[in-house]
C-alpha cells in the first residue's frame, strides 16, 4: 500500500514540476548537433514531430513546458566556458536549463510547432534587439557638458513620448513600429497596446521595455529612423499615422507622406495599392497643452 501511494505521489509531483525543452528550430541548427555522437536524431523533420508528440503527451499529464531556443554555438560556449564535454546529454540539460531563465521561452499552450517556432524565433529577435540597443544606450556615457547619462536621459525622454502619443491616440487597439536605422544595422520594434474593455490600456512590459529602448536609442544618437501607429477600432475604418525621428525628439508626418511609406516598397521602390478601409493621417498633437509643463527632453 504505501508502494502504491509513493508512486501515486510522485506522479503528482511529476505534474507539479514545469520543465523546459530546448528546440531546434532551422535545419542548420539541428545538423550543427549531429556532430555529436550522444545526439542521435538523423532528420530534422523526424525530430521535430518527436518534439510534438513528447509536448501533446506532457500536456495530456497535465505538465506545463516552456520551448526554449537552443543555439548549438551557444552550447559550445557554454561547454567551453564550463570545462563540459559538449557530447554528454546531462550538459544539454543544464544548458537547457538554464535557457530557461536567460534566453527566449514561450509556453506551450496545444499549439502546432508550425505555430510556435516562428513566435520564438521572433521571440529571440525582440530579445536580441533589447540587448543590442540596451548595449549601445549604455556605451553613450555621460554628456560632456553636464554629466548626465546619456542612455538614461533618452530613456526618460522615450518613455515619456509612448506615453504621450498613447494618451493622445484615438480609442482603439493601436499597433506601434519603431525602426531605427543606422546604429548600424536597423533596429526595429512593436509595441501592441489594445484597449481593454474597462478602458485601460494593459502593455505587455517586455514589449514596452524594448520599444522605448529602441526609440531611447534612436533619440540619443540621432539616427535616421520613424515610428508609425495603426488604429483599429470596431464599425471604423483603421487609422494610420507617424512620426519621423528628427534630432532628439519625433517630427509628425504629413497623411501625404504616410501615404507613401505604406504604399511603396521597401525594397524595390515600386508603388503598392493602398489598403481598402484605411485613413492615412496627420497624428495627434504630442506638444505641450495650456496647463501642462513642457515635453521633457535634455539637449545635449
Amino acid at each position: 500500500m504505501a508502494h502504491t501511494d509513493h508512486r501515486t505521489m510522485r506522479r503528482v509531483l511529476r505534474r507539479e514540476i514545469a520543465g523546459t525543452i530546448g528546440l531546434l528550430t532551422d535545419e542548420h541548427d539541428f545538423r550543427a548537433m549531429r556532430r555529436y555522437r550522444s545526439f542521435t536524431f538523423d532528420d530534422h523533420a523526424t525530430y521535430l514531430r518527436q518534439v510534438e508528440d513528447l509536448l501533446r503527451i506532457r500536456a495530456l499529464q497535465g505538465i506545463h513546458t516552456t520551448v526554449a531556443l537552443f543555439d548549438p554555438q551557444e552550447y559550445a560556449e557554454f561547454c567551453s566556458a564550463k570545462g563540459l564535454d559538449p557530447d554528454v546529454p546531462a550538459h544539454r540539460t543544464r544548458f537547457t536549463a538554464e535557457l530557461a531563465t536567460t534566453g527566449p521561452t514561450l509556453p506551450y499552450e496545444g499549439q502546432p510547432l508550425a505555430e510556435l517556432v516562428p513566435a520564438l524565433v521572433d521571440e529571440a529577435v525582440r530579445q536580441a534587439t533589447w540587448e543590442y540597443a540596451a548595449t549601445l544606450l549604455a556605451r553613450l556615457g555621460a554628456c560632456a557638458s553636464c554629466g548626465e547619462d546619456l542612455g538614461r536621459a533618452a530613456f526618460t525622454d522615450a518613455s515619456d513620448l509612448v506615453v504621450r502619443i498613447l494618451d493622445t491616440a484615438p480609442p482603439g487597439d493601436r499597433h506601434l513600429v519603431c525602426s531605427v536605422t543606422g546604429t548600424p544595422e536597423t533596429l526595429v520594434a512593436v509595441l501592441h497596446a489594445d484597449r481593454a474593455a474597462d478602458g485601460t490600456t494593459p502593455l505587455d512590459e517586455a514589449e514596452a521595455l524594448e520599444f522605448t529602448t529602441v526609440l531611447a536609442l534612436g533619440l540619443a544618437t540621432r539616427s535616421p529612423g520613424g515610428l508609425v501607429m495603426r488604429t483599429s477600432a470596431p464599425g471604423a475604418p483603421d487609422r494610420v499615422c507617424g512620426w519621423r525621428l528628427r534630432g532628439e525628439g519625433l517630427e509628425p508626418l504629413t497623411a501625404g507622406e504616410v501615404f507613401d511609406a505604406y504604399c511603396t516598397d521597401v525594397e524595390s521602390g515600386d508603388l503598392i495599392s493602398p489598403e481598402s478601409g484605411v485613413d492615412y493621417c496627420e497624428p495627434p498633437d504630442l506638444g505641450r497643452r495650456d496647463g501642462e509643463a513642457p515635453m521633457p527632453g535634455h539637449h545635449h
